[in-house]
């Protein structure tokens, strides 16, 4: 983790994406905490990992931190390859956004996850999908686990509104695709 934010400085991210990565790692530890209370295996790493670099093509691509575009994405799955990112890694920079047209593990769609809660953003489709993959992992049926876990999904999107205002001390806000 040390060393995927250090490649943020190295490669010279604006303050704005090195707060955004800040705002979604809140997100992800709770999702995290939340794996680890009901006894999900996971590679928190991995997760922390890829959502320190997953908008890393953002570097390149600098209007799309505040409007729509995808081009970051291929770029910074394409710079980590080229840097020598473990291939599973870099694709952290496609699925976030893809989750819908990729096979993902559960690790990638947490990283997508918080991704959309740190802000507020419910997508359920999204949240469904990591409920089904839980519940699976667990050998359980999906809605023994659903309140548990939406409630949980609701709780972090609910603080959404104070790291949005966190993020706006003097800085503009994601755009809608982050």
């Amino acid at each position: 983790m040390d060393d995927a934010l250090g490649l943020l400085d190295t490669l010279a991210a604006p303050a704005h994406l090195k707060r955004h990565v800040t705002l979604v790692a809140e997100a992800a530890a709770e999702l995290l905490a939340l794996c680890q209370r009901l006894d999900v295996a996971i590679d928190a790493e991995f997760v922390r990992i890829g959502v320190a670099i997953h908008d890393i093509g953002k570097i390149e691509h600098q209007r799309e931190m505040h409007q729509s575009g995808s081009e970051h994405e291929v770029h910074g799955e394409a710079l980590l390859l080229e840097l020598g990112v473990a291939p599973e890694i870099a694709r952290c920079c496609l699925s976030h956004a893809r989750w819908e047209s990729m096979e993902c593990s559960l690790e990638e769609l947490l990283i997508a996850l918080a991704d959309k809660l740190w802000k507020g953003k419910r997508v359920e489709a999204l949240e469904m999908r990591v409920i089904e993959e839980i519940s699976q992992l667990l050998k359980k049926d999906t809605w023994d686990l659903f309140t548990l876990i939406d409630s949980a999904f609701e709780a972090i999107a609910a603080d959404g509104y104070d790291r949005l205002q966190a993020s706006r001390g003097g800085v503009e806000p994601q755009g809608d695709d982050s």
